[in-house]
């Protein structure tokens, strides 16, 4: 099982549409100071449900989304995905029945003053 997929939209500097690939196996992320890195860690760990704002570097969950800059509106929702790619190899005989081989999508949504939201393969839970 892997996170094969990471997307953003109006998390937290990432104003548009951002989607990193990532394959089986270790992944690195690198980059100058200011570049985002952090910012893509702490997406991860709020789409897996991080519910405290100050371990996401953030004072409140609207802390979270695109707040502008000179050249960008700001936004009013922050919303996130992940994909899960689940092989074969990795489901035992004790867990079938509660795992399938193939993919899962993660996505968590928070629109300004209002809260968050999840869905997985794009149903609300």
């Amino acid at each position: 099982m892997y996170i094969s997929k990471l997307k953003m939209l109006g998390f937290k500097s990432f104003a548009d549409d951002t989607s990193i690939n990532l394959d089986a196996g270790l992944n690195g992320i690198i980059g100058p100071n200011g570049s985002g890195k952090s910012n893509i860690v702490e997406a991860i760990k709020w789409v897996m449900g991080e519910s405290s704002s100050k371990s996401l570097r953030a004072s409140g969950m609207n802390d979270l989304i695109f707040n502008g800059s000179i050249s960008k509106a700001s936004k009013n929702i922050a919303e996130v995905t992940l994909n899960i790619e689940i092989n074969k190899e990795s489901v035992s005989k004790n867990n079938k029945k509660y795992i399938q081989a193939g993919s899962i999508e993660v996505e968590r949504q928070v629109l300004r003053d209002t809260g968050s939201t999840y869905r997985i393969n794009g149903k609300e839970v």
